[in-house]
């Protein structure tokens, strides 16, 4: 058992004899919940904050620019839930092809689990929306309210029209900035052209209102207040993280080795002269983590991964005149054994690293190939029950049937359908039609045939074996077939 796994371990076992030692006066006195103490994150600088805002504006820049992109005149990315079609660039998608949207679900959570397991939370510290959006509302906050002093003297000071005037300036940026996000989140569902026209008209649907505020007020709530409470709390990522770490993970960690024992001393001063190590106990490793917990007491589940805190034990070694890295990306063995950076690369290529890698890929390229696959045109048949087989005037044999065709392509096709499989045996009509750009229609066709010629080629009273085929040499390399069968009467 590790250091920090005994020190959790005893803290535990203290709080339940503290608790069960307790009378039951003060045992009722009890809070079930601790009152939340706001968290004033000291600003950093450094390469890991660099890297944290490249990430907020990568996926600002997407969030907010792809629903004004188009695509064969209409809107690149729309999800139109009222036609039920998904578009995609190019691709579009309908209810049927729902195993894509699982196959993208599964590839996601495998991607999760692979990058999980060979650097702990990244996708936490530099991507997660309440990362990314926490830290717009803080630098909003810091641009109204000032720097992590000049706020905590703010909120201690009396009320005046100076505070009145900051503190609403800043819920009042919070809020349109969270409104325009709910805005351009419904616009992925609603096209953002005419979302805008029928805003202007005063015409918004009652749906699309709900969706602009609640998302709003959804992200108002989580970033501009809630903040580290949503990744303490509400997020099921940080309980079940431990599963997918391993002692090859990299994570934050704190080299109490070389630390320890911490201590203020002054700048210059060799810290093994004065048996101390190079932890100076300034807590500025806290001051900038955005979920306030001490690194220093080993890997807790609050902690998201972002960095923060080597960055700001970076800079006071530099003023201290001390190597980096007393807080750096590392894993459980490497701080254990001391491993250079090479070596830590070379343990990422293991068991569980090389088992999602493969799972990943095969559904990956399992995907592309579907989707490359995937044609433009579908069809499915079913016998018209109500009508059994008869016997034209002109002595034919006629069947009825219901056939779906389905155009996911964004031309019109002209089709020809043929039958199959019988002497003599054809499509009413010709079997020619066109077929109108991204739809479904359902068609009635009928199949005759000469009962004398069928029966001379084989063709028995009853149900007989054939198939249907669909043509389109512009959108198919190669026809469509769908069994089906014919009935004949008996002869009389």
């Amino acid at each position: 058992m590790d250091h920090h796994t005994m020190n959790t371990t005893s803290i535990f076992y203290a709080k339940v004899e503290m608790f069960s030692n307790a009378t039951p006066e003060a045992a009722q006195a009890q809070p079930l919940f601790a009152a939340r103490k706001k968290i004033y994150m000291r600003p950093v600088k450094g390469p890991f904050n660099n890297w944290r805002w490249v990430f907020v504006w990568l996926t600002q820049i997407v969030f907010y620019l792809t629903p004004w992109l188009q695509w064969n005149d209409r809107q690149a990315v729309l999800f139109d839930l009222t036609e039920r079609k998904f578009y995609i660039f190019g691709l579009v998608l309908w209810p049927s092809d729902i195993v894509y949207m699982a196959g993208l679900l599964i590839i996601c959570a495998l991607a999760l689990f692979l990058f999980t397991a060979i650097a702990g939370r990244l996708w936490c510290g530099y991507s997660c929306p309440q990362t990314v959006y926490t830290e717009i509302f803080m630098w909003i906050e810091r641009k109204i309210e000032g720097d992590r002093v000049a706020q905590m003297r703010l909120d201690k000071a009396p009320l005046s029209a100076s505070k009145i005037l900051k503190k609403g300036t800043k819920h009042l940026l919070w809020g349109l900035f969270a409104l325009w996000s709910g805005y351009t989140l419904v616009a992925y569902f609603t096209p953002i052209r005419e979302l805008m026209s029928n805003t202007l008209s005063g015409s918004l649907s009652s749906g699309e209102i709900f969706w602009i505020f609640f998302y709003g007020f959804m992200m108002y709530l989580f970033a501009g207040w809630m903040r580290e409470q949503v990744c303490k709390y509400m997020c099921p990522y940080a309980r079940f993280q431990s599963v997918m770490f391993d002692p090859d993970t990299l994570i934050v960690t704190y080299d109490e080795q070389r630390g320890e024992s911490r201590g203020a001393r002054k700048k210059g001063i060799d810290p093994r002269s004065v048996g101390k190590g190079d932890c100076i106990d300034c807590g500025v490793c806290v001051d900038v983590c955005p979920t306030g917990i001490d690194i220093r007491n080993g890997l807790q589940m609050e902690c998201i991964g972002c960095g923060a805190c080597i960055d700001g034990c970076n800079d006071i070694m530099d003023k201290m005149n001390y190597p980096r890295g007393l807080i750096r990306y590392d894993t459980e063995n490497g701080v254990a054994n001391k491993f250079t950076r090479q070596q830590l690369w070379q343990r990422v290529v293991r068991g569980r690293v090389l088992i999602y890698a493969a799972i990943l890929l095969a559904m990956v390229i399992g995907m592309a190939y579907s989707l490359s696959q995937r044609g433009a045109l579908k069809m499915s048949i079913e016998r018209d029950n109500r009508s059994v087989a008869r016997l034209l005037e002109s002595g034919q044999v006629e069947n009825v049937y219901r056939l779906k065709l389905s155009n996911a392509d964004e031309k019109p096709h002209e089709i020809e359908l043929s039958a199959h499989g019988m002497n003599s045996i054809n499509v009413a009509g010709g079997g020619k039609l066109t077929l109108a750009p991204l739809s479904t229609e359902t068609i009635v066709i009928k199949l005759q045939t000469d009962p004398a010629k069928a029966r001379a080629a084989g063709a028995t009273s009853g149900s007989n074996n054939i198939s249907l085929h669909l043509k389109s040499p512009e959108a198919l390399d190669e026809p469509l077939s769908i069994d089906t069968v014919f009935s004949l009467p008996k002869q009389q």
